[in-house]
């Protein structure tokens, strides 16, 4: 796969993707290249440059969804407690009152999260996965 920064003859810049270099010029010179903007086929590639970045400075540059992400990460991982697979048994255990109440994050197979959902467990899923799991 390829990007391309293309823009269109009236000044609309946008990217799109391709199969490769090759796929682009085919689709290019039958026509089927259009702007994403406003559809007109007068599509060139503009100059691109490649992103790059180190260390500190990728951490920096974040998106606001990125940013949320990451602070809903962090305040989950300091305030509440990770109890790996056996999640579905302490949430239930603590719905029931056998356990004191405390926040808690794991993992559940999707028939015991629909279970404790069922039994009117408050639950929720979360955008992301441990830390340990991510490759």
């Amino acid at each position: 796969m390829i990007r391309y920064a293309l823009k269109c003859g009236r000044g609309h810049s946008f990217e799109s993707w391709f199969q490769s270099a090759e796929a682009y010029e085919t689709l290019q010179a039958a026509g089927h290249v259009s702007c994403a903007i406003c559809g007109s086929n007068a599509v060139t590639k503009a100059v691109m440059a490649p992103p790059v970045r180190s260390g500190e400075a990728s951490q920096a540059v974040q998106s606001k969804p990125e940013a949320d992400l990451t602070a809903l990460r962090k305040n989950i991982e300091e305030n509440a407690t990770y109890v790996g697979g056996s999640f579905a048994k302490e949430a239930r255990a603590m719905h029931l009152g056998d356990s004191p109440e405390r926040a808690i994050w794991g993992e559940a197979k999707p028939a015991e999260a629909k279970a404790l959902l069922e039994d009117g467990v408050p639950v929720a899923p979360l955008p992301f996965m441990p830390k340990n799991k991510v490759n």
